[in-house]
């Protein structure tokens, strides 16, 4: 082994000349050394860019690696250093050490002169993918300022061009780059005081309305692009409204799919921007979440595992059913359904605040699920005692006796809870009928089965939960309430009883009432 054969002729020499024989060997042995250990070293840690140069150099590497196979252990089992391999009795020893250094560290940088240069973060580049373009070798770039492309907006041979001539701009380029930046010289550096206090009058009086002044501001050139790009993207905007995928200004929706209808709305209800601008909206009937197209609905509906409300279904007859949904337990649904009630409320100002609200959804069933047929909602706890503070009944369901179902059910809790309701007012025009029909019901229904001689307000309200207010003034509306002699008397119109009487009879029995004996609910307390 070489190194032990230097170890013993250096003890065993006597005179100077073995040590200077010695010295030298041990030089050529060093400097053999490094030239065996630096490579490998890189090698170890560079092996994925320097495969190819590593196959090249195998025999030279080889003979230093057979050098460095088994370095000898030092006493405490490690191996020696660059300084305990060198024999303390050499005068040259530190002399031999720095050329040894200096040696290696040629080789090293002559080995790592083939290495490419490093990249920024951004300019690397993900070698698998390819340029789309047929026959494109995805070299080049159509800006010149990259290396290579993956896509058809920076390929040069779909632009007709090569990489060469992206690098080097043509003549027809200069001259137009020299052009712009000639005109753009002309401009003012900055604007003047009459002209800024121009700007700052129009501001003041036209606020958002209008559009700044831009005179003055830029170059001609400049100006003159942007005007050219606002009638572009206004004409782009012009022919999606008049295929109906936008609607400009007022951000209204105009039409909803839900379920199997399509619905046209009435109001706008303030849906995120980036929907309210579609103009047509497609929304779960279940979960009641709005998406952008109808394949997203189309996706949703694959995996959505809704088919009625959350909540607790707290009335059932047939296939009408009605969920108690509180707000602040389910406030994604119930904000939803706000946002949907508002497309069809113009007085609506309750959208995202549902946590106060109790929600009771009325639903029709079928083999695919419960269908959203109207709901109200009302204050946990009301010091008016309102019983309903919004109500709505979907357009497909109108004029179907939903609507007044809706109400007597209302009327029903209040009943159970031994309290006195009323509506929370504004009402809509819709709803001011649905309630004027339910009272003029209610208290004709009570005139005909009423069998004494003196009738009392306070006695009518207490039996049908429906506020004195609200009777009185439905009394005056059917003129059944006379004021004679400072007292007021209620008249019982035998004709508008006779006729409500008919209509009864005609409708039969219908499905459309609420019977009290299928509501299992207890009020709930205060929270």
């Amino acid at each position: 082994m070489p190194r032990r054969r230097q170890r013993h002729m250096a003890g065993s020499g006597s005179d100077g000349t073995e040590d200077s024989d010695s010295s030298a060997e041990r030089e050529q042995t060093n400097s053999s050394e490094s030239d065996g250990n630096m490579p490998k070293r890189q090698r170890l840690t560079r092996a994925s860019t320097r495969l190819s140069q590593s196959s090249q150099d195998t025999p030279d590497l080889k003979r230093a690696a057979d050098h460095d196979e088994s370095p000898p252990l030092t006493p405490t089992g490690n191996a020696p250093s660059s300084e305990s391999e060198l024999d303390i009795s050499s005068p040259n020893a530190s002399h031999d050490e720095s050329q040894a250094k200096d040696q290696a560290n040629r080789d090293s940088d002559k080995d790592l002169s083939h290495r490419p240069k490093r990249r920024r973060c951004h300019e690397t580049y993900n070698f698998n993918m390819k340029c789309p373009t047929p026959g494109c070798n995805s070299l080049g770039h159509l800006t010149g300022k990259h290396e290579r492309h993956f896509a058809v907006s920076g390929c040069p041979l779909y632009h007709n061009l090569s990489a060469d001539e992206c690098k080097t701009p043509t003549s027809k380029q200069s001259r137009y780059k020299e052009q712009v930046a000639e005109i753009r010289k002309g401009r003012n550096s900055g604007l003047q005081k009459e002209q800024k206090e121009k700007h700052m009058e129009h501001r003041q009086t036209h606020s958002n309305t209008r559009e700044p002044l831009l005179e003055n501001i830029t170059s001609e050139y400049d100006l003159e692009l942007f005007r050219k790009a606002q009638a572009r993207a206004s004409e782009d905007l012009e022919k999606l409204r008049i295929q109906g995928q936008i609607t400009e200004g007022s951000n209204m929706i105009k039409t909803i799919l839900f379920g199997r209808y399509e619905l046209d709305t009435w109001y706008h209800s303030p849906y995120p921007e980036e929907y309210a601008r579609l103009g047509r909206l497609y929304v779960c009937e279940f979960c009641l979440k709005y998406m952008k197209s109808q394949t997203i609905l189309r996706r949703h509906m694959a995996k959505c595992v809704w088919k009625h409300p959350p909540g607790d279904e707290v009335y059932r007859k047939g296939a009408i059913s009605v969920f108690e949904v509180d707000g602040k337990k389910n406030k994604i649904y119930c904000q939803n359904l706000c946002l949907l009630a508002k497309l069809f409320l113009d007085h609506k100002t309750l959208y995202y605040d549902v946590e106060p609200f109790l929600f009771y959804v009325m639903t029709e069933a079928d083999n695919t699920g419960c269908h959203l047929v109207g709901y109200f909602s009302k204050e946990k706890n009301s010091f008016l005692n309102y019983n309903v503070s919004c109500i709505l009944t979907m357009p497909q369901y109108m004029r179907q006796g939903f609507g007044k179902m809706l109400i007597d059910f209302s009327y029903l809790l209040s009943k159970v809870e031994e309290k006195v309701g009323s509506p929370e007012r504004p009402l809509s025009d819709l709803g001011l009928i649905s309630y004027r029909s339910y009272w003029k019901e209610v208290l004709l229904r009570y005139m005909y089965n009423f069998q004494g001689k003196e009738i009392s307000i306070k006695e009518i309200s207490q039996e049908t939960a429906v506020n004195p207010v609200d009777i009185v003034s439905t009394l005056q509306s059917l003129q059944m309430l006379k004021y004679w002699k400072g007292k007021h008397l209620v008249l019982k119109r035998q004709d508008l009883i006779d006729e409500w009487k008919a209509k009864e009879i005609k409708r039969g029995n219908s499905n459309k009432t609420i019977d009290p004996s299928s509501l299992k609910w207890t009020p709930p307390k205060g929270t």
